[in-house]
């Protein structure tokens, strides 16, 4: 199987030249049908004459298969031709075809699910670093592969967090095609959405019957059978399904014009029982992507959104003054939360539009600093659209009309329901059971259309969505704020309360509201560390964010300031860095120390340098919630992330099992002279083994691993997510056993090493023969392999080694 990264850029606008040349193009194609079909007019009554019947119907049917194409290309090209950025007007569309995709390919990887918030995802991409050079066209994606690879890509799976592009990836290649400037070997692409296809649920169709209700090019056309044709079946939306995908079902549908259900009909077009001689492009959210089981996935891809290169051309874009572009991407580069965003088109869209305004009304005025400032902003700016475009007011009136505030209050319960059931498309009903009047979806989605989107599917059938999923996050978060000010009931525990806030000037009463709060935010930071995939990290962010009275302010007449006060605010504090102290994930940590960031809490961050200043660390100075601590700056500079040398801090074990995610997220890791126990051999292998390790170089040198520690590491090489390139176990006290559990690692895993360092050990025997021998495979990656010097005599322990090279 094949593993690619996409890296996508963004939109830039039309240009006058482009849409010239275009026309002119037009007018050459119609030109040359216009001759085609003159031709093939006067082609088939010479065939007839002739009384070449089966001639001319041949004739007449590639001919009219060629117009159906065309049609369907026009039709592609109208569709996907221009992209609206965000919610933008259709008078300011973007050109789709000026959207750069580059994608990397590096061998292995598979369509297991990573579950994690997309969040959590976007953090571990940003800080990795990508070496791939091997350059795929997008246009090739089911013709790149493997050196040697005999069976062909039928079926490509593209992974990808909400915003990132897939959507847009899927709409470039088809038009490619459509404009004949890719792919004109395929006579036919069909893109789906699983948004539309859910709409037939209840209903039965064929697959003819199916292709011909979405493009009625083909059924007018009287094109029955695809078995003739190079077609393209896009799958757009895999996370969206709401059809019941059964790949356990031991009946196997195989002919396109038997009519079954629109799930069963999926299933059986995926599994290949159905044109096995189609191509199908599947886009997913990476917690979806196991939905497919792998056997039927031949390519797995995976879009990254924006570099940091990316990031900045995109505001120099948005913002022509230099120096007002400068301060904005300045800025974002200072807030760890917001920079990590960032690198999510969409939000870049979102941070843009609140910016955009803060500079307009505010200038020289303080930027927001948190997610949870700028989605309060992002709030305001649509009320203000509201109020101006919609009830005439001027943008310096009051934001929070009673019909807004009641829009504000649905729309949060809407994203708290299906924030709760994973959910991101919203159909008619999941609205009415929020209390929605349907006749009124399309007054929320037109005044606050940057927010809450009506999206037509086929025949008018109607889907709802936010426009990402922060911003549903946000609301859902908003929500559960408002309704705990209001009411007293905490929804994340479903306890029902009468309402605490009509007791706030009751003296004797006061003690039990200030335990209802300390209680509200502490059960808001369990409920997210309980959660095995962080799906409440960024909710519990905003949730935290709001309970600042500062981030209240703005949103006056929204809801009153009844947010913590600064006893309460210290005791969530005190509360995280008390969580910070026990044995979480690095992942959880990070999200804690986000938290504290969204309270405006740094104090635990501005300990560490004074520690740093001797230039290491002593294990016994440091608390376990300092030790978190300093995982999260390292890991958000990124300073050490290139070379990590673990001796910079300490070289025991402790600081080693306690850096472990930092050396997870690093290329090159250092740790000659250590001496190593089993336990710290057995936490290595398992970062080695991992899916998200950037680990490329590892030097164990003079480590006294010894072969019990070189069996413990071996179990990480063999593992297929191991992407180790060198390793240095260099004066190891390694014998022949432990050349043999090196080389049956390299023979399970043989795309894993280059370079083997084995001097200054004792390797010999059948060991050695089997690296030598691998030496010489071609299906091993490895090609130097150092044993010189080699001897008993280096099998002395210690530094008392280094005698042999002193006589």
């Amino acid at each position: 199987m094949i593993h690619k990264v996409l890296s996508q850029d963004y939109p830039t606008y039309f240009e006058s030249e482009r849409e010239e040349e275009e026309r002119l193009e037009d007018e050459d194609e119609e030109q040359r049908w216009r001759s085609t079909e003159a031709f093939v007019t006067i082609a088939l009554n010479l065939l007839r004459r002739m009384k070449q019947e089966k001639l001319a119907d041949r004739l007449q049917n590639k001919y009219l298969a060629s117009v159906c194409q065309r049609k369907l290309k026009s039709n592609v090209k109208k569709k996907f031709q221009c992209v609206l950025e965000g919610t933008a007007r259709v008078e300011n569309p973007t050109l789709l075809n000026q959207i750069h995709t580059e994608l990397y390919i590096t061998e292995g990887g598979t369509a297991e699910v990573n579950d994690e918030h997309e969040v959590r995802q976007i953090e571990t991409a940003s800080r990795k670093q990508y070496r791939q050079k091997t350059r795929i066209r997008k246009e090739d994606i089911f013709k790149a592969g493997k050196p040697g690879r005999d069976k062909p890509i039928r079926t490509v799976l593209t992974k990808g967090v909400a915003g990132i592009g897939k959507t847009v990836l899927t709409q470039k290649f088809s038009l490619g095609w459509a404009e004949n400037r890719a792919n004109q070997d395929i006579q036919f692409i069909f893109p789906f959405t699983f948004r539309e296809l859910n709409m037939l649920k209840e209903k039965k169709f064929s697959l003819v019957e199916l292709v011909h209700h979405f493009f009625t090019e083909i059924k007018e056309a009287g094109i029955c059978s695809f078995e003739d044709f190079q077609v393209v079946f896009i799958l757009d939306g895999l996370d969206e399904c709401r059809l019941p995908l059964d790949f356990h079902k031991t009946e196997i549908l195989t002919d396109p014009k038997k009519s079954t259900s629109v799930g069963v009909l999926l299933t059986d077009l995926i599994r290949g029982n159905l044109l096995p001689s189609a191509h199908l492009w599947i886009t997913t959210r990476p917690a979806a992507a196991n939905q497919i089981p792998p056997e039927y996935v031949d390519s797995v891809t995976e879009i990254r959104g924006f570099t940091d290169h990316q990031m900045k051309k995109y505001f120099r874009k948005r913002f022509k003054e230099k120096k007002q572009a400068s301060r904005i991407i300045s800025h974002i580069k200072t807030s760890r939360g917001l920079h990590i965003m960032c690198h999510i088109p969409v939000f870049c869209w979102i941070t843009a539009t609140v910016l955009e305004d803060v500079l307009k009304t505010r200038p020289g005025g303080k930027l927001p600093t948190t997610l949870t400032e700028m989605y309060i902003h992002f709030l305001v700016v649509q009320a203000k659209v509201k109020k101006v475009k919609y009830d005439g007011g001027a943008e310096t009136d009051p934001h929070w009309s009673p019909e807004s505030r009641k829009m504000i209050e649905s729309l949060g319960k809407l994203a708290f329901d299906q924030l709760q059931e994973g959910n991101l498309i919203f159909y008619e009903s999941d609205l009415t059971e929020c209390g929605i009047d349907i006749r009124a979806a399309s007054v929320y989605s037109g005044v606050f259309k940057q927010i809450f989107k009506e999206e037509r599917g086929l025949y008018q059938d109607k889907v709802y969505c936010f426009i990402h999923l922060s911003v549903q996050e946000f609301l859902a978060a908003l929500h559960v704020h408002l309704t705990f000010i209001k009411s007293g009931v905490n929804l994340l525990e479903g306890q029902q309360k009468t309402s605490i806030w009509s007791k706030l000037f009751a003296k004797q009463e006061l003690r039990e509201v200030e335990s209802a709060v300390k209680f509200f935010y502490h059960s808001a930071v369990d409920k997210a560390l309980q959660s095995p995939n962080g799906h409440l990290d960024l909710f519990l962010r905003f949730l935290l964010g709001l309970s600042l009275q500062t981030n209240q302010t703005p949103l006056q007449g929204l809801l009153t300031q009844t947010g913590s006060n600064s006893h309460s605010h210290q005791e969530t504090v005190q509360y995280i860095k008390e969580k910070l102290s026990e044995a979480l994930s690095a992942e959880k940590n990070i999200n804690l120390f986000h938290c504290l960031n969204e309270l405006n809490d740094h104090s635990l961050v501005d300990e560490i340098p004074r520690y740093m200043s001797s230039g290491s660390l002593s294990t016994d100075k440091l608390s376990p919630a300092q030790w978190s601590t300093l995982v999260f700056i390292l890991l958000s500079s990124g300073k050490d992330l290139d070379v990590f040398d673990l001796k910079k801090y300490s070289d025991s074990e402790e600081a080693l099992l306690r850096l472990l995610p930092v050396v997870k997220a690093s290329n090159k890791i250092i740790m000659s002279l250590c001496n190593l126990s089993e336990r710290s051999c057995e936490a290595l292998s398992s970062v080695l083994s991992s899916q998200s390790s950037s680990i490329r170089e590892l030097d164990l040198s003079n480590s006294d691993l010894q072969n019990s520690g070189v069996k413990l590491l071996s179990a990480g090489l063999k593992n297929s997510h191991c992407t180790l390139e060198t390793l240095s176990v260099s004066g190891c006290l390694i014998t022949e056993q432990g050349c043999i559990y090196l080389a049956s690692a390299l023979s399970s895993n043989p795309s894993c090493l280059r370079e083997l360092d084995l001097s200054y050990n004792h390797p010999r025997g059948s060991g050695m023969k089997l690296l030598l021998a691998g030496l010489k495979d071609p299906s091993w990656r490895l090609d130097t392999l150092r044993v010189e010097p080699a001897g008993v005599r280096w099998l002395t322990p210690g530094l008392r080694k280094c005698k042999c090279v002193l006589m």
